[in-house]
């Protein structure tokens, strides 16, 4: 049998604090979580798994849906009219018309008042998916029970869209809200064992970069070390990354010198994609400096640039002459091959012969998101570069940092 409850609609609690407890639910199940868990899960899939538990699903009313029933029911006086004859304390039998109102979604908000909302409420019964609410029949005026209804479902409505304007606000919010609990929870594991940022390349200022091309002065030379700190709980074991920081300083010099190409195409045009690869490797060079074991850029084939420490990959770069989707892939999948440490960082060099660059730009950024070990798409650097985040093949929690960056150079 249905469990049914009367209510008073959209009158019962505060919706604020609903969101609020909901929301502090979700931060503290993070909070509980291992340190080893949160240190290995995939932030992306983690983040987006939360958010979707934290998340409330909004209440639709069907009212297009509704339709009435009709009992015989003993009325106390004091609910009649004053137009009737009736001794108080006694019961009348009438004729109650009860209006169904089916609905989806979350049933408790029709308890929560939004933060906006009319100052109006009316008693409802809830069973299942659907609300009841009563109009006794007095004087079998229909004209006067349909305009009752009408009034009742409107006002219901209306208070509805202040409840659904809470909803979507909280909904919009939560990842940020989510993530941030996350990474502030990650940040103290992290902290607590003493492990930071393993693999510093810090920009030097350029004195005797070659001057083929115009690349800004990069700052003062820092050195930022290699370190290999102790983390002590089983499950995790602590590899070398190339901060983000630094990371994003070499993408950048990688494309100011890709647009240099572009704004001089008849001198580069015929080159091949090793001599192209030289010309990043000339710049990367002389503006980063390795680790304490004196690891720096190096070439590996004809296209390749990596970024070694202890014999493995941090960063690895593939140039290459866009053949079209197919082969755009198989290169991504050629670099994850060579990497192996958690949070790698990689980079696909497109040069571009096509005449319809626009209809290549447009290829990529579909063709992206098919990879098999494609994660998410993140906010565009430029036009001809954007950053995403895909995973090392057979462990979705190993994640890698890929920038895609074109340059156009036409025959």
């Amino acid at each position: 049998m249905m469990n049914r409850y009367s209510i008073q609609i959209f009158a019962e609690v505060e919706l604020r604090d609903y969101l609020e407890q909901k929301k502090a639910s979700i931060v503290d199940s993070i909070e509980k979580e291992s340190d080893d868990y949160l240190l290995n899960v995939n932030e992306v899939d983690y983040i987006k798994y939360k958010t979707e538990e934290a998340k409330i699903e909004p209440l639709k009313i069907h009212v297009d849906q509704i339709y009435a029933s009709s009992s015989e029911q003993m009325i106390p006086a004091e609910y009649f009219p004053n137009t009737f004859f009736v001794r108080q304390g006694e019961k009348y039998k009438k004729d109650v018309i009860r209006f169904h109102m089916p609905f989806s979604g979350n049933s408790y908000l029709l308890k929560c008042k939004p933060s906006t909302r009319i100052l109006w409420s009316t008693g409802i019964e809830i069973s299942g998916q659907e609300f009841t609410f009563e109009i006794i029949n007095f004087s079998n005026d229909v004209a006067k029970i349909t305009i009752d209804k009408d009034s009742k479902i409107r006002d219901i409505m209306k208070q509805l869209v202040n409840v659904t304007k809470d909803i979507d606000q909280y909904n919009s919010g939560i990842e940020t809200q989510v993530k941030n609990a996350f990474d502030s929870r990650k940040k103290k594991i992290l902290s607590k064992n003493n492990i930071l940022a393993s693999l510093g390349v810090p920009i030097k200022k350029a004195t005797n970069v070659p001057q083929t091309f115009a690349v800004p002065t990069q700052g003062i030379r820092k050195k930022i070390p290699i370190s290999r700190p102790q983390v002590h709980e089983a499950g995790y074991t602590p590899e070398p990354s190339l901060d983000l920081t630094t990371y994003n300083s070499i993408l950048k010099l990688i494309h100011d010198v890709g647009k240099e190409f572009e704004r001089l195409p008849s001198l580069y045009c015929d080159k091949e994609e090793e001599h192209l690869r030289d010309h990043f490797l000339m710049m990367l060079e002389p503006n980063f400096e390795g680790s304490a074991t004196g690891e720096t850029f190096n070439k590996k084939g004809k296209t390749d640039i990596l970024l070694r420490h202890d014999g493995k990959n941090v960063f690895i770069a593939e140039c290459k002459f866009w053949k079209g989707s197919k082969a755009f892939l198989d290169t991504i999948s050629q670099l994850l091959g060579y990497l192996s440490w958690r949070d790698s960082k990689a980079a696909v060099i497109m040069f571009v012969q096509n005449k319809d660059f626009t209809s290549v730009l447009n290829s990529v950024k579909v063709a992206v998101t098919e990879h098999p070990n494609f994660i998410e798409l993140k906010v565009m650097k430029d036009e001809t570069w954007l950053n995403c985040t895909v995973h090392l093949n057979g462990d979705r929690n190993r994640l890698v940092y890929l920038a895609v960056m074109l340059y156009h150079l036409p025959k």
